[in-house]
């Protein structure tokens, strides 16, 4: 599956057409030729269109590339405008929410980039359960939001996505069947509960279950030996690396269950400023994607 055009890639596109080859622009930028053309080719794959055509030793813009050099122009310099902006206003504030399990594993990484970037913005955290978040950012009570996908009709705007799993793990050795087995449970108000739930249902069973409420205590719980667990496969990623967890082959799993970046109906600038933050390909395994179209469905 070919990656979505990015910042950096249009960079790359706007430095070759100014350049008018792929030697000068990758000097400019300080990367490898090989590096610049594979951005261009990425970028015309995602686009199913060819952007540039070899002149002599150089390289020219096809009609469409013209054409999206200048939307790339006017996005990277909004990028730059709404950085400016933040910057100018001094101390701006961000308020972010977050879901527990995003709190842990995703907001430090991709909210260290952004400080480290815009020192002045005052920044704070909520963490809540999901339906509390929706409810605060539709209320302007939030500026952005880390948790699954927005209710249908809700007027909640995606701004970006990033792929996650839920797994169902247990401690090493584990013995019996899945549905035989404790099923180690979240607390009221989480999603992973809900989905808990409907894979009992979904499989007509219903096993013993012990609730330790956090996702801190249901992990802890599975090495201890308690019983199985379904959690996202990023809280339990070094646990499985280093053979503290195994994961547990269960009908309907693993299930998909995408993380969003929420903002609300309009965003504002600093909003904004950190959903392009979340998605530097920079941030490799842990970046966002934006999407092209924004909104709940």
């Amino acid at each position: 599956m070919e990656q979505p055009v990015t910042w950096s890639r249009m960079r790359t596109f706007v430095a070759v057409a100014d350049a008018g080859s792929v030697r000068a622009a990758a000097a400019q930028l300080h990367v490898s030729e090989p590096a610049v053309s594979a951005a261009i080719t990425s970028m015309e794959r995602q686009l199913h269109t060819q952007l540039t055509a070899k002149s002599g030793r150089g390289i020219v813009m096809t009609e469409a590339g013209r054409v999206y050099v200048d939307y790339c122009r006017q996005i990277l310099g909004l990028l730059e405008e709404s950085a400016m902006a933040v910057r100018r206003a001094g101390l701006g504030q961000l308020r972010l929410g977050a879901v527990g399990t995003a709190s842990e594993y995703l907001v430090p990484t991709l909210l260290g980039r952004f400080r480290a970037h815009y020192p002045d913005v005052q920044v704070s955290l909520a963490v809540s359960p999901r339906d509390d978040l929706f409810t605060a950012i539709r209320s302007h009570e939030l500026d952005v939001v880390f948790a699954g996908r927005p209710p249908r009709g809700s007027g909640l705007l995606i701004g970006a996505t990033r792929a996650n799993r839920l797994i169902v793990v247990a401690a090493p050795g584990h013995q019996g069947a899945p549905f035989e087995s404790t099923w180690l449970m979240r607390g009221p108000g989480s999603g992973t509960l809900e989905t808990t739930l409907s894979l009992f249902d979904q499989a007509n069973a219903d096993p013993h279950t012990l609730t330790l409420g956090s996702l801190g205590a249901v992990i802890a719980g599975a090495k201890a030996g308690l019983g199985v667990t379904l959690v996202h496969a990023d809280a339990v990623a070094d646990d499985l690396a280093e053979g503290r967890l195994v994961q547990v082959r269960v009908a309907r799993t693993p299930i998909a269950r995408p993380w969003h970046l929420v903002t609300g109906s309009r965003p504002t600038a600093v909003a904004a400023l950190f959903i392009s933050s979340c998605t530097s390909e920079d941030l490799a395994a842990a970046a966002f994607s934006l999407q092209r179209r924004s909104g709940a469905h």
